[in-house]
């Protein structure tokens, strides 16, 4: 890594990677470099421009003679790093190895920023026998530093470094050795490609990449890259997510809760509201639903009969002038003790419900999605694509399938039941009953379903390993990624792997 000059444009003053734009010249040097067979004709151009740019800020050549003998330092010396490298490789025989030159990301400056870059970040081996100089014009102070040492001096206060680098690092950091990256890198697609979002936390600048929990509700609530959203939880009062739908988190957090239970609020002043999941039985968080709505509450649904998302229907209910409809499926004899409820109506799958006034409509989808539990119901707000999933689908977390209200095949079905939903009517975002909202719901859907079916994977491993060895023998085995503290929640969903599998046939 180096430090960058004081005086630059970007990122003045931070530790980065050497690097640089793409020249005309190097899309014209491909005749003196070697490439890859699998290596097209864009990434043998960005090999050619990384190995230029290493050469010109740091002297490190990444070349080799006709006899495939490296570059050394007396070809360094008699190298010009102020002249084009290509022609004066070519007049000494030097061949630029940019077969040795793979993709390791691509990222795509944040929306916010008024210079903006697109930018594929390389890796090589570093040539042996060489050693990094600076040009001391673009870049000082050349130093080899291990990533967590990077990332450890830049908490400390003392190596700063900017979103893209400390990403990269905390990336690079999961491999042991060089040859490990290079492996990985082996596709010709980047491991990752990012274009960071933007939010406040603790009233500061905060940003995300796409796999991490606050990016789908930024690029819901600030698509243009706006830093406006907040992001801290809190239950004191609603937070805006469009105009018409605000989230009220209910002060429950813990372990299976995450942040709280999320209550969503569906509508404006003309057409009146409707609450989806009010909650536990809190009542100052009953009195925070009313006054964010008003008292105007047309409808209110559950999404299912757990004990953070339910007990809060009737207080609500009997608080508001029009007295609403509570609306959901019955819990059924299977239900956890706790977990009785009965709507004033039940919902039938596909049905449609309407909050209309001002002349605006908003239409909420009801599907039913039986698995976290026999009653669960999700619902689509058709005019935004948006999905609110209840416990089905959370952010940050896998939900718990707790047999026999619980069901693990039926929980599958379900998740392919909402895939096909997003196709059909345009679903992008999802929004839990824990957590941030989630962002690319048809991708979401599908990881969450890979994710669960390699978890069953795992299970029936563990069975065949430790056969008649149940539950307790299994979860060691089978949520070996999961801190040991969480297991009794795991064993539930474990028994529920274990059903399925069962009624499969596959343990035989």
């Amino acid at each position: 890594m180096t430090r960058r000059s004081p005086t630059a444009s970007f990122a003045p003053g931070a530790n980065v990677f050497p690097g640089g734009g793409i020249d005309a010249a190097d899309a014209q040097a491909h005749g003196i470099a070697a490439r890859r067979s699998t290596q097209g004709e864009l990434h043998l151009t960005q090999a050619i421009a990384a190995i230029r740019e290493s050469f010109e800020e740091l002297g490190v050549l990444l070349a080799r003679h006709a006899d495939g003998r490296p570059a050394d330092a007396s070809d360094i010396a008699a190298l010009d790093r102020r002249r084009p490298l290509a022609a004066q490789c070519a007049a000494r025989g030097l061949l630029l190895a940019a077969d040795q030159v793979f993709v390791l990301a691509h990222w795509v400056t944040d929306r916010d920023l008024p210079r903006r870059f697109d930018v594929p970040f390389l890796v090589a081996r570093m040539p042996e026998g060489q050693q990094p100089v600076a040009d001391e014009a673009e870049q000082f102070e050349p130093v080899w530093v291990r990533p967590a040492d990077a990332l450890e001096r830049h908490r400390a206060g003392g190596f700063f470094m900017i979103f893209p680098t400390i990403r990269t690092l905390e990336r690079l950091q999961r491999f042991a050795t060089v040859r490990e990256v290079l492996d990985a890198c082996a596709s010709e697609r980047p491991l990752w490609t990012s274009c960071p979002r933007a939010g406040l936390l603790a009233g500061a600048e905060a940003r995300y990449m796409e796999h991490e929990p606050p990016y789908g509700e930024l690029a819901l609530v600030c698509p243009d890259g706006q830093i406006l959203h907040p992001l801290d939880w809190q239950s004191e009062r609603p937070v805006a997510l469009l105009r018409h739908l605000m989230r009220l988190t209910a002060p429950n957090g813990g372990t299976m809760t995450g942040p709280g239970t999320n209550s969503y609020l569906v509508g404006d002043r003309d057409t009146g509201y409707l609450v989806v999941d009010p909650g536990p039985d809190d009542p100052a968080h009953v009195e925070r639903l009313l006054q964010a709505t008003g008292g105007d509450v047309r409808l209110i649904v559950c999404t299912h009969s757990h004990a953070d998302h339910s007990p809060a229907a009737r207080p609500l209910q009997a608080r508001c002038a029009g007295r609403p409809a509570i609306l959901g499926l019955s819990s059924l004899p299977t239900a956890r003790p706790g977990s009785s409820f009965t709507p004033d109506r039940a919902l039938a799958d596909g049905e449609q419900l309407v909050l209309a006034g001002g002349g605006r409509e908003h239409h909420l989808m009801v599907i039913h999605t039986p698995g976290h539990a026999a009653n669960h119901l999700c619902l689509a707000l058709l005019e935004d694509g948006l999905l609110f999933s209840g416990d089905h689908i959370l952010n940050g977390s896998t939900t718990v399938v707790d047999p026999p209200d619980g069901d693990m095949s039926a929980y599958l079905d379900s998740l392919d039941r909402l895939a096909v939903a997003c196709t059909e009517h345009g679903l992008g975002f999802i929004l839990p009953a824990h957590g941030h909202v989630l962002g690319d719901a048809p991708g979401a859907i599908a990881r969450l379903k890979a994710h669960r079916l390699q978890r069953e994977a795992k299970v029936l491993a563990a069975m065949k390993a430790r056969p008649g060895g149940g539950a307790d023998a299994w979860v060691p085995l089978a949520y070996d990624d999961t801190p040991p503290r969480l297991w009794p929640v795991a064993r539930r969903s474990l028994l529920a792997h274990v059903q399925r599998i069962e009624a499969l046939g596959l343990a035989a």
